[in-house]
């Protein structure tokens, strides 16, 4: 199927909201890690949401030149190729995109979009995230409400941190402590500045503890009932439905199954998968070069095996590994089995 329009990217979050689950949005920095996505949500019969950082978008654009507003056009333009002979649908976004990288990444992309639009074709994405978790609460308030009107005249959702996720993503580091956590003021002002969808839809990455990259059980303590908590606060201060914000788990890696759940529960309808995904392409790429050393090598002057040294071979295998994490985590979500229902 083609790549979700925005009206067809709203409807999905409505289901997800209304069946309680959640879409993995995967991060991807390759042409093959793409192909792993759609190999692994269509296996799991779940729609999905692909997504590329300021990094990946640097790594589609070639290491040796500076152009990862390109590189992110590239990557779209490959997965609304590619995805058509795919029978599930995709959506794509746009990761963490701190305050000092919007000149050079979100904003080229929404002027980008907006030159699609004017010539009668689709945007390029259908969301994209600022990431205003490294400057002042009110700061990053007052940027969103500068980019939530372009992103709402494209049809966009607009993603926003509202606290602080732990540990390194493609450059935005941030300490483990208690700013970790949102708090219900921090929600309110959020609401007050943006709304609750009549000024353009969005979706909030509250913290509650989350972390990125690696960690142990135990070395952070994640509390998903803070995001029921909030919702129930926003609620009740607005007169709405329960679950009144749009929620995105950042930092999941490490998480027991009832902790997403939970987090679920209370709203969440978006999942970023980084960590572990890349763990299974790399993981897949070890075993076959350990095992089959004397085949990808040239050892001791022999001429090692074409079949084995041939990326495609190991890079298939790599793309399969990948794609069985992603059923996993749709599996752990509940989208699998929802795509075309």
């Amino acid at each position: 199927m083609p790549v979700a329009t925005t009206e067809q990217y709203a409807a999905m979050l409505d289901k997800a909201k209304q069946h309680a689950f959640a879409y993995p949005a995967i991060n991807v920095s390759s042409s093959s890690t793409i192909n792993a996505v759609l190999q692994g949500l269509t296996e799991a019969g779940s729609d999905g949401i692909i997504q590329v950082t300021t990094g990946g978008a640097d790594f589609f654009a070639g290491q040796s030149v500076k152009n990862r507003a390109g590189g992110a056009i590239a990557f779209a333009r490959f997965v609304t190729e590619v995805a058509k002979a795919y029978p599930i649908t995709v959506a794509l976004h746009t990761d963490h995109c701190p305050k000092d990288a919007l000149d050079g990444f979100v904003f080229p992309l929404l002027d980008a979009s907006e030159e699609e639009v004017r010539a009668g074709r689709a945007p390029l994405f259908q969301s994209h995230m600022w990431d205003g978790s490294s400057v002042p609460l009110e700061e990053n308030l007052e940027i969103a409400k500068q980019i939530l009107p372009r992103t709402h005249a494209l049809g966009q959702v607009l993603e926003v941190e509202i606290g602080v996720v732990g540990g390194e993503e493609d450059g935005v580091s941030h300490e483990i402590n208690d700013q970790l956590y949102t708090t219900l003021d921090d929600a309110i002002a959020t609401v007050e500045a943006l709304g609750l969808g009549e000024q353009g839809r969005y979706m909030a990455a509250l913290t509650f503890g989350n972390v990125h990259g690696v960690y142990k059980p135990g070395n952070v303590q994640l509390r998903p009932e803070l995001l029921g908590e909030i919702q129930a606060g926003i609620a009740s201060k607005y007169g709405t439905d329960a679950k009144p914000l749009d929620l995105v788990f950042h930092g999941g890696s490490g998480s027991t199954d009832e902790e997403i759940a939970e987090a679920v529960r209370n709203g969440v309808i978006k999942m970023n998968i980084d960590t572990d995904t890349q763990y299974a392409y790399t993981r897949s790429v070890a075993g076959s070069m350990f095992s089959g050393y004397d085949g990808v090598l040239k050892v001791d002057g022999e001429v090692g095996n074409k079949k084995a040294y041939d990326p495609r071979a190991w890079g298939k295998a790599a793309e399969s590994a990948m794609a069985a994490r992603v059923v996993s985590a749709t599996q752990q979500l509940g989208s699998a089995g929802w795509s075309g229902k």
